[in-house]
């Protein structure tokens, strides 16, 4: 397998606009509201801190989680009644829904039992459907069990239902469809999921399984130009697969494997930090997955493949953002529609720099498919690496 500079290639070496998380915080991950840009901060405060999209500024912390944040992403719909919300989970049990002018939270899942009431079981990831009406989130592995919990948010006092057998070790990716009740989940235990969130009995609501063999750690959708649906997973050890929406493996690479070594480009990857389905594909890719890619010096990356239905087609890099950050970049947004790419890492920095040429995406005018929705409501904050080696 081969990497080539895209012929729009472009770098960047310095962002436009800056900002530093207090006590040496690592950024884990981002998300972008309408007015601000969220970002969850590591220990000591496992705080969700916002900042304004013109300057960058801090204007208001939130006080996130007991301990870990896990996840942090926006969602377009709660329970019908809060719009664009920002949700997190953690590793104190608890998923929340935040309220930014209240400067609190204004909905709370989270399992409570006689048994678990001194130790609750940590969430590694969550997410909302489409119509607002469930939320599930993904325990890690307590004894022997890992669960998919399932809440009606307008009742979050206790979960709809419980699904222990989907997998056996820590849950640690979890996507609704962009419509419908579809849920994809992938684990440390090598299997990515769909499930029909919908289905109370447990042995019916599984659709399909894919077994990698290997500890995954990411995952989510990607779809061809016809709109139809696949996805995508990555490893703990860096390694990258594309499967069919039956779950059917059709690539498996080393993510570090593509480099460019020319005169004037050189880029090496040492992890992946995560990706994003853009709401304007490449001109010369057949599907809608972007890839960010880092370095350990801190730069960052953007990969495509015109087509994964080739595995001897090259990987194109389009763009590389460097001399930013210092260390493991954790987190990547592309905001598209600001044309903002926001980066955070372990150097406690938050970039925003400008995301790409005007001329290096497809033209704005260019025919939608029936299936394409608003940027933001897309779920283009959650490239935030979970690897544990690098927690």
């Amino acid at each position: 397998m081969s990497l080539l500079p895209s012929s729009r290639f472009r770098p960047s070496t310095a962002p436009v606009r800056s900002a530093n998380l207090p006590a040496e915080a690592y950024v884990l991950a981002i998300a972008s509201l309408p007015s601000f840009y969220a970002a969850a901060a590591s220990a000591p405060s496992n705080a969700i801190l916002l900042f304004d999209r013109e300057r960058l500024r801090n204007v208001q912390t939130l006080p996130g989680h007991a301990s870990s944040i896990t996840t942090l992403r926006s969602v377009s719909n709660v329970a019908n009644a809060v719009s664009h919300a920002l949700l997190s989970s953690g590793k104190d049990g608890a998923v929340q829904v935040w309220d930014e002018r209240a400067g609190s939270a204004a909905l709370r899942c989270e399992l409570l039992t006689a048994s678990n009431a001194g130790s609750p079981r940590g969430l590694l990831s969550c997410d909302v459907s489409a119509d607002g009406l469930t939320v599930a989130a993904g325990t890690e592995l307590q004894g022997e069990d890992a669960s998919i919990l399932y809440w009606d948010p307008r009742s979050p006092a206790a979960p709809l239902r419980v699904h222990s057998s989907t997998h056996s070790d820590d849950i640690t990716a979890l996507h609704f469809y962009r419509n419908g009740s579809l849920l994809l989940s992938a684990s440390s235990d090598g299997l990515v999921c769909t499930s029909n969130a919908a289905e109370a009995d447990e042995d019916e609501a599984g659709v399909h399984v894919g077994n990698w063999g290997c500890s995954i750690a990411q995952a989510g959708w990607v779809h061809d130009s016809a709109g139809r649906p696949g996805v995508w997973a990555s490893s703990d050890m860096e390694t990258f697969s594309i499967w069919t929406n039956e779950l059917d493996r059709v690539q498996d690479v080393d993510i570090r494997q593509p480099s460019v070594h020319k005169q004037d480009i050189t880029w090496v990857t040492d992890y992946l930090i995560g990706c994003h389905t853009t709401s304007r594909p490449f001109e010369d890719s057949d599907n809608d997955l972007c890839v960010f890619a880092g370095s350990n010096e801190g730069d960052v990356a953007l990969m495509t493949k015109p087509t994964f239905s080739d595995a001897s087609a090259p990987w194109l890099l389009q763009h590389t953002w460097s001399t930013g950050h210092v260390g493991v970049v954790r987190a990547a947004l592309w905001d598209e529609g600001n044309n903002v790419l926001l980066t955070g890492g372990e150097d406690s920095k938050l970039h925003a720099w400008t995301a790409m040429a005007p001329e290096s995406v497809a033209s704005p005018g260019k025919t939608k498919r029936a299936n394409d929705v608003d940027p933001m409501d897309e779920d283009d904050d959650d490239m935030s690496g979970r690897k544990k080696r690098r927690a």
